[in-house]
This record gives structure tokens, sequence and C-alpha cells, in this order.
């Protein structure tokens, strides 16, 4: 604290009007660029919003300066836009809650990589080149957080433009990623404009036109994409059930039968409209529902399906044990009273009429501390010493994608071009990983099927946030998305990232809908890691150039001193 004081008072009093402008600006960049997320429809504020920051960045000389402003700018960015991770309900386990604070305090730390790299470049290029390359930087973050075992990467710059159904439709060529990097140069070129603004110099219209055509483009390719969009005319009629069950007192032992009972009614309502295939939420019966110890609900689910020929794709936890401990996995976990394993997965279930076989596929994306332990399997202790109380905190991490079939004949039409549709059974947060979709439809699915659970979350940004993350998924891939939610937000998006239909959030509700068949494959599908790789070979570059320069430097010196 001595330090600080005697730092402070060597200030001079234009310095330190300075110094709160700069922390004025950080503020208003990360403020401006919550607010274009959603829930808010103020998407148009992305475009600019870093404006503010990157004014700041460009006059700061050191690394230590240059990211103590950045950590700022983007605390307050992750406190506005991901602040209820904690929860905060009542009901909250305050492991949740700890982890929910624990990652506002994270998240800013990763923004240290762009910046990083930016100050790297500034020393061996020059301001205006780092400027240039810092959207590449930017964007190598993105994606190399994506990696990781701490992976959260929720606030992807793309994610922010999710509600600008035009502007998106761009996203089926060059992906989220694509989209992010288009936002970081138009705030560039705003931030040009903006210097000769305050500088009382002539606009230069390379400025101007930069800007305009990164924002036109998409667009004009946006409207051609919509106007001359046509429907499909093969369709599957998909009937969502939303139970709206509280997801902490729903692992309570004890009620399963009058759960099965809400989803059963509910179905039926869907039946009567024509659904032939039915949508469950995530987690929809917090059992190991195939594990033996529930058969007769699992029959009644058999008989339900059998007796209306309807398929059923749900949530549910999923569990297999190995007696012979020579067969089972290395992530194998020991039978409490017994010498067997298991894993455990939370999965997508597919129950098919007149079969008692049952498609499985095991979460492969999990959510740090949620569904899983950072790097447990090097670090064992920690599963014991992080859980939650609801006892989900220990899921094994699934080991392929998974394309769950309906057959056509099954539905008893005819005249079809296809003779199954493939559905992509997703859950919840791995929906927000753009080239892990991308892999469903490259195995076949013509549907992307999200089975979620958002209601730990209350009536907050969280589930706006993860349900309009989803209108990108459709435009990637040209694909519909269904989405099958707890407590909502359930809906119906089609290809062009519009939301047909929705539910409320916390209703208990039911509704069938028409959902397209497609088969065409986008560029993007075909191609989801060129914008990532290319940004991250640019980044890996950067890096050498400067390590080798101060590698010249420390055995040689520098000759121009």
């Amino acid at each position: 604290m001595k330090f600080l004081n005697k730092y402070k008072s060597f200030l001079t009093p234009e310095q330190k009007k300075e110094r709160n402008r700069q922390l004025l600006f950080g503020l208003a960049a990360g403020v401006l660029f919550a607010a274009s997320y959603p829930p808010v429809p103020t998407f148009f504020l992305s475009f600019v919003a870093l404006v503010p920051y990157l004014a700041v960045i460009e006059k700061r000389k050191s690394l230590a300066d240059i990211n103590r402003i950045t950590y700022f700018t983007f605390f307050i960015f992750s406190v506005l836009t991901i602040y209820w991770v904690g929860s905060w309900m009542s009901d909250t386990d305050p492991f949740l809650i700890i982890a929910g604070i624990a990652l506002l305090f994270f998240n800013p730390i990763l923004f240290l990589i762009p910046s990083t790299l930016y100050y790297f470049a500034k020393k061996q290029f020059g301001s205006k080149i780092a400027l240039v390359l810092f959207p590449l930087f930017w964007v190598t973050y993105e994606y190399v957080y994506s990696l990781t075992d701490i992976r959260f990467p929720w606030l992807t710059a793309g994610n922010s433009v999710a509600y600008f159904t035009p502007f998106i439709q761009i996203a089926d060529i060059i992906g989220v990623y694509g989209i992010s990097l288009l936002i970081l140069y138009i705030n560039i070129f705003a931030y040009k404009i903006y210097l000769n603004y305050i500088n009382k110099t002539k606009l230069k219209p390379l400025h101007i036109a930069g800007l305009l055509l990164l924002y036109v483009i998409p667009l004009v390719y946006g409207f051609i994409k919509i106007n001359t969009y046509e429907e499909s005319r093969e369709k599957v009629t998909v009937g969502v059930v939303q139970p709206d069950f509280n997801p902490w007192l729903k692992w309570e032992a004890g009620n399963i039968d009058e759960q099965l009972d809400v989803y059963l009614n509910l179905s039926r309502k869907t039946i009567e409209n024509g659904a032939e295939v039915l949508m469950w939420p995530e987690t929809a019966l917090p059992v190991y529902l195939l594990s033996g110890s529930h058969y007769r609900q699992a029959d009644r689910i058999h008989s339900f399906l059998d007796s209306n020929n309807v398929f059923l794709l749900t949530g549910m936890p999923h569990a297999e044990f190995y007696f012979d401990t020579t067969k089972a996995p290395k992530d194998a976990k020991p039978l409490k009273n017994s010498d067997a394993l298991y894993t455990s997965y939370n999965s997508a279930l597919f129950f098919r009429p007149g079969s008692r076989e049952v498609g499985h596929y095991g979460k492969i994306k999990l959510v740090p501390f949620g569904e899983k332990v950072p790097y447990v399997e090097y670090i064992p202790f920690l599963g014991d010493l992080i859980k939650w109380n609801v006892g989900i905190s220990s899921w094994n991490t699934g080991t392929d994608t998974a394309v769950f079939k309906v057959s056509e004949d099954k539905l008893f039409r005819t005249g079809s071009e296809k003779d199954t549709i493939g559905f992509a059974g997703v859950v919840c947060i791995e929906s927000i990983y753009s080239d892990f979709i991308a892999s469903f439809v490259q195995r076949g699915a013509n549907v992307l099927a999200v089975v979620t659970n958002d209601s730990w979350y209350g009536y907050s940004s969280g589930p706006f946030q993860h349900k309009s993350i989803s209108n990108l998924r459709a435009v990637e891939n040209r694909r519909s998305v269904v989405r099958a939610a707890n407590g909502g937000i359930s809906c119906y998006i089609n290809a062009l990232g519009e939301t047909i239909y929705e539910t409320k959030l916390f209703t208990r509700d039911q509704f069938t809908v028409n959902i397209e068949i497609r088969n065409e494959e986008t560029f993007y599908t075909a191609h989801p890691l060129i914008v990532p790789i290319l940004c991250s070979v640019v980044s890996i570059w950067m890096l050498g150039i400067f390590i080798l320069f101060k590698l010249k430097e420390k055995f040689y010196g520098n000759k121009n001193e």
C-alpha cells in the first residue's frame, strides 16, 4: 500500500486526469460490449464497443499497463454478461456459487492473450501493424480457450450478433469465428475514424471504405440468402416437452413415477397434434434408467412409444458397468461395495418403437467444475474435494459423436428423398462449440436436437444467451435446431437462424412443429477450422518472431544501442 501511495504521489494532476480518463474508457468499453449480447437486442453496439478500449491500449507503452486495462475492461464485461453463472437462487448449491464467482475473476485473464500478443507485435512492427493483427490474436484466444479442460467459450465475439439475422448468414462460410473477425475489424476501422474526428484530421477513404465493406458485404449476402431461401418439402413432426421441474429438488429420490407421468401426459398432447418424434430435456429423469434398477419405468416408456409408434430422443443419465475390470476403460470409477467398475455419462438416449435397443450418446463437452473437475485424471484428489451436493460433478467424458437415425418407413410416409433422418443428440452446453456441432452434420445429421436444462440459472440472461447461440449453429450448417429445455427456452429455429416457435421460461408446456429436413453441406460444415487455424498460425508466428528477437538481443545485444 505504501508503494501504491508513493506511486500515486508521483502523478501530476494532468497524469491523474489521463489515468481516470483511461479507466472511464475501459469501463465504457466493458459496458458497451456487454450490452451488445443477448438478451438485450442492441447487437449493433458490438461494432463500436471496443473503440474506447483500443484508444487506451494504443496509448499505453508497457505490457503491464496494457494488461491492467485489459483485465479491468473485460472484468466489467464478464460481470455484466455472465453474472448468472453462480445461479444465486435459494436452492443453489454453495459450490456452484463459488465456481460462478471464480469464473468472473478468471474469465478476464483469458483476454490477456490477445493483448499480450498485441504488445509483442507493437514492439516488433509498430502500433499500426499490431492493430491490424489484433483481431487475429483475439480469434486465436477464442479458439484455444475452447480446446482446454477449463473451457467456457460462451463470450465468443460472434455470439453478440446472434439476433442480427441478415448479418450472420455469412456464417455458413466463415462460421462464428469469422463473424468475430468481422466485428473486430469493424471496430478497428471505427476507431481509426474516431481518431480522425478527435484529432480534427481529414477522414481517410480507406477507413470509411473498410468499415462499410465489412459491414455491407455480409448484409448483402444475408439478404440474398434470406430472399432466395427455399423451404424443404421434406419434414418431420417433432413434439417437444418442457416439464419445468425444479432442477435441485428433482434429484431427490421417490418421485420418479410422478415425473414420468408428467412427461407421458404432455407427450400425448403432442402425439394428438401429429408428433412422430418426441423430445424430452436434459436429464429428464434423474436416474440411470437402463441400469436395471428402474425396469418398470423403462418398460412404461417402451410401451408408450410402441402403442403410439413414435420415437423419443431424451436427455438421461446413463451408466455402464464392468464386472470384468480388465475390460473397463481407464476413466472407470469404483462401484461402492463392489469390486466392479463403472462409467457414468450425461447422455442423450434414443428410443425406437418396436425395439428394446436404446441408442446412447455420452456428452463430450462437459461443463468445467459443474460436470467434470478439470484435469481430475491427472490430479485425482480434486474429484473428492470438489463436488456438487446433487452429485453431478464427476461425469465421464463421452468418446464419440453419434447421430440417431429415424427410419422413414417407421413413420409410414412415402415419396421421401432419404431413407432415414439423422438426429444429432446435442447435450446442453455442447451447442456453443461450432466446429463440434459441424462434426455431427458431417456424420449425417439432418436435424440438430439440443436437450438442455438452463433452470439452474433462474430468470437471467443465461437461458436467453444459450438459446440465441443456436441461431448461429443453424446458419453455419443450414440445419433446423430443436431445443427441449427443462424450464425453457424450448424452441424451433429454422436453417436461417430464425426462431419459428419458442416457449416462455419456467412454464410447463409442450408444442408440436414440422421440422425441415435439409441435406446440403455448407462450406463451413466441410471446413469449420479454416478461420481459427489461420489466425492461430499468424499468432504463433508472431510469438516466434518476438522470442527470436529477444534471444538475439540476449546473446548478441542490441546493435542500435
